[in-house]
């Protein structure tokens, strides 16, 4: 008799579950996130031995504060106290680095939210209608961090 095997099951993505941003100045950027339209979940501090073998850093001790989206996307925000965070080029690095370089966020009324973030501080980098789609608009906020808005046409 032979025995009947399972096919073995392939391993597959359930789902992105966040996106991390190291940044220097935590308050800041959580207020700009904040201001977007993010949530704020809470922040707490993760050191020790096992945070750094699972990273690959000695010494780690760090705050990270969750964002959310208001469809349930995460944004991990860190501020490392030690080892000492490593910038990789200016903070205003141009969109075609290397690298993650942009979170895009689809929104309504973009006009409006546009105004209200340049009055919190983040710099207009562009803005621009892609066909009969969309209205597109690219902000710089705290730590260069680039985000793009989005709205629907139609």
């Amino acid at each position: 008799m032979s025995e009947e095997r399972e096919p073995k099951k392939k391993p597959m993505l359930k789902r992105m579950d966040n996106v991390l941003i190291v940044v220097d100045d935590l308050e800041a950027t959580k207020a700009f996130f904040t201001e977007l339209g993010l949530e704020f979940e809470g922040e707490a501090t993760v050191e020790g031995p096992q945070v750094g073998q699972l990273i690959g850093l000695e010494d780690v001790r760090a705050t990270m504060a969750m964002m959310r989206t208001p469809d349930g996307q995460g944004i991990e925000l860190d501020k490392f106290h030690t080892p000492d965070a490593v910038r990789f080029g200016p903070v205003n690095t141009p969109v075609n680095a290397f690298g993650i370089r942009r979170l895009m966020f689809a929104v309504e009324g973009i006009d409006a939210l546009v105004s209200h973030m340049l009055g919190h501080g983040a710099e207009l980098i562009g803005e621009m209608e892609y066909g009969d789609s969309y209205r597109l608009a690219y902000l710089r906020g705290p730590e260069g961090i680039i985000v793009g808005l989005a709205e629907a046409l139609g």
